[in-house]
């Protein structure tokens, strides 16, 4: 699908890290054209270039250097569709002040994913969810739409998992090791983090548990929400000294219980509706095996398929539940902006923009 025209999109929480990404991620895309963008009050009014501390290793495009930042409200210019890179703690009132108005919001934010009208979508495992937008429409009477991404991990287990379905997955146990550029900027103290782990991260170890189990879950026959997924997942989750990439280190419980070769042969073929459509940010395959036994390098592995490819290694027997291996994503772009831009090309292919 190529549509005629780029299609003008806007951004909130434009000078954030998160949102840097998505400056990024959408600068010279085929499809769409960043036109909008919406901060804080603090940052309203100035431009772009003077609003943003910039934090990324590329420099920022010039022609959003020299645009007005807005404040993050409906406004007559803001284009239809809307990415939103808003801090949870913000993020709710405003997305739905957004759709109420008329616009599409892309969410990276929390704060509605676990709804039941509001698809939490990985484009790849779950595309049909995206038919709750028509129930979340009618039933909170809003011409427009909020559609989620997950959590960063939740993604990159989401896509190690889904390709396992086949063999009835029970249970899961997971560990990540998850980088600081998770946090945001500034994130955390250098004190806090060099040389150590931090064996916690507020509210992640929930949502790699209820929201793993929706992704993989399936939309009730009425369409009134979805029925999560029947298996158990027990997370533990690891702040370390790591600038991008999150790494996990998954036990599964498969009814099936295949070995180690059928499940590598399973997550080497994986492909979903992107490749299928040929969607533009769409890795070829989502899903990179890989043979080496040391830890894939996220400025590497992590960056195939432009960071949108997960690699899965070390897949090998578990003594406990059946297949264990090691998943490395990257969290601020699959993870986050790279998920929600691949999940606007979902919905302009599959004819959700109208």
């Amino acid at each position: 699908m190529n549509p005629p025209e780029s299609i003008p999109v806007g951004l909130l929480g434009a000078t954030g890290m998160v949102g840097q990404q998505f400056v990024r991620q959408l600068d010279g895309h085929p499809w769409f054209r960043l036109a909008w963008l919406g901060a804080s009050d603090r940052s309203a009014g100035q431009s772009y270039g003077e609003a943003t501390h910039w934090v990324q290793d590329l420099r920022m495009p010039e022609v959003v250097g020299g645009m007005v930042v807005r404040a993050c409200a409906p406004a007559a210019d803001c284009p239809r569709l809307v990415f939103s890179a808003m801090h949870a703690s913000v993020a709710g009132p405003i997305e739905e002040a957004f759709a109420r108005a008329g616009h599409v919001v892309l969410s990276n934010a929390r704060n509605h994913r676990m709804d039941d009208d509001v698809p939490l979508i990985v484009p790849e495992v779950n595309p049909g969810h995206l038919v709750l937008i028509g129930r979340q429409r009618g039933g909170r009477g809003w011409p427009g739409a909020i559609v989620t991404n997950p959590n960063c991990s939740t993604i990159t287990l989401a896509l190690a998992l889904a390709p396992l379905r086949g063999f009835g997955i029970r249970r899961v146990v997971v560990s990540t090791l998850q980088a600081v550029s998770g946090a945001g900027y500034p994130g955390l103290a250098a004190v806090d983090v060099l040389g150590n782990a931090i064996p916690f991260i507020g509210g992640e170890e929930e949502k790699l548990a209820t929201e793993t189990l929706k992704v993989l879950g399936g939309v009730r026959a009425d369409e009134d929400g979805v029925e999560p997924h029947g298996a158990v997942v027990s997370a533990h989750c690891n702040r370390v000294a790591t600038v991008d990439g999150h790494l996990l280190c998954a036990s599964v419980e498969l009814g099936a219980r295949p070995s180690p070769a059928e499940v590598r042969t399973a997550l080497g073929a994986f492909r979903g509706r992107p490749q299928e459509l040929g969607l533009p940010t769409a890795p070829d395959w989502p899903v990179t095996v890989l043979q080496d036994p040391d830890r894939p390098q996220p400025r590497r592995d992590a960056m195939a398929g432009g960071g949108m490819t997960v690699s899965v290694g070390r897949i090998r027997e578990c003594p406990i539940l059946g297949i264990k291996f090691a998943a490395l994503g990257h969290n601020t772009i699959r993870g986050a902006a790279g998920a929600s831009v691949l999940n606007a090309e979902l919905l302009l292919a599959e004819g959700w923009l109208g």
